[in-house]
């Protein structure tokens, strides 16, 4: 009995013992308990804003819009001024923002978070992807930390930074709706961050962050179907963006491949009348006379398998592999006609400016 008595003694002490021991651990060290730390995301997110937005530029520009009466001899014209932002990328100077901001401005000028204002150089452009690079002479800029948008994941915090109306520096908070997001018609090479962060008119070339503060896209539209569209924006992710600043810095311009097809997307009784089982393929629709997919004797009708060894899916994803080419790379194509396999080898070549869809 008195054995007993003793085991239960030291067993409730130990008890007590761990208890404190617990509690102090959680009260010093938190992060050491699982299930009590490792919240991922943070409760505030003001560090990561101080991080970025100081790299968050206001952009005001002036058109010269016609007005009235369209013939030459009593056409009017009057000034338009619009608000948009940018996003410094480089201390030396350059801003990234969208080529719908710029283009055709007569007069575009760049304001810092500091209220310093200066007309910037445009270095070049790129409609197909909606992009725009501009440097300005001010020494050297408060650049913004450039992230990564190929790990994004649907449900991850975003908060978008721009001059929305004019209200210069403004914050919203949202998610990732979506990625991948094509087919809106807005631009040539699709492949936008979706997002619930307000866009607004004036966020057009302003920083989407993620709560590291890490530029992860260029904001760039917003789905206004109706007045009650709410909570769709889209941004163009950072990955791309970095391919097309670097083009321009090189070239002044982005060079592109092209294969000089016209894919369509495979419906599903499309598939069955052709046997095809798999989940890839896409119908080439047209084959531009003497391109290079002419002359590596592609045919309207066949269903490309593959590009490069990757299955192909989509449209989309044809066009973008195509113009990822440089001019004079080979691109291996698995395709089928009449129900049999076959190879091919298309030699890209330079995209031209004027053209139908690849």
């Amino acid at each position: 009995m008195a054995g007993l008595k003793s085991a239960t003694v030291f067993l409730l002490q130990s008890i007590v013992v761990g208890l404190a021991v617990a509690f102090i651990v959680v009260l010093v060290r938190p992060d050491l308990m699982p299930g009590i730390a490792g919240d991922p995301q943070p409760a505030s997110y003001a560090d990561a804003v101080d991080l970025s937005s100081a790299a968050v530029a206001n952009i005001y520009t002036k058109r010269l819009v016609q007005d009235g009466d369209t013939e030459a001899s009593r056409a009017r014209f009057r000034v338009e001024t619009s608000f948009a932002s940018a996003v410094i990328i480089d201390p030396e100077g350059y801003l990234v923002t969208n080529y719908h901001v710029v283009a055709d401005a007569a007069e575009i000028r760049v304001q810092l978070g500091d209220g310093r204002i200066a007309e910037p150089v445009t270095v070049g452009e790129d409609a197909e992807t909606d992009l725009a690079l501009l440097k300005v002479d001010l020494g050297e800029l408060p650049a913004i930390k450039i992230g990564r948008s190929d790990n994004l994941r649907i449900g991850d915090v975003v908060l978008a930074i721009g001059n929305p109306y004019g209200l210069t520096t403004s914050v919203t908070q949202g998610i990732v709706s979506a990625t991948g997001r094509g087919l809106l018609n807005l631009v040539t090479f699709e492949n936008f961050i979706q997002t619930d962060a307000a866009i607004n008119a004036g966020n057009s070339g302003g920083a989407l962050i993620n709560s590291h503060g890490e530029l992860v896209g260029i904001n760039t539209a917003v789905l206004a179907q109706d007045p009650g569209t709410e909570g769709i924006g889209f941004a163009i992710p950072v990955d791309l963006v970095r391919g097309v600043v670097d083009q321009i810095k090189l070239n002044g311009r982005v060079v592109r491949g092209y294969m000089g097809m016209l894919p369509d997307d495979l419906t599903e009784s499309e598939r069955l009348a052709r046997g095809i089982e798999s989940r890839n393929g896409i119908l080439l629709t047209d084959v531009y006379a003497g391109g290079p997919a002419h002359a590596a004797d592609l045919r309207v009708g066949d269903v490309i398998l593959e590009l490069n060894g990757v299955p192909v899916y989509s449209q989309r994803q044809a066009l973008l592999i195509s113009a990822s080419t440089a001019p004079g790379d080979k691109v291996e194509v698995v395709g089928l006609r009449d129900g049999e396999r076959y190879n091919a080898t298309v030699t890209a070549v330079e995209r031209p400016e004027q053209i139908q869809p690849d």
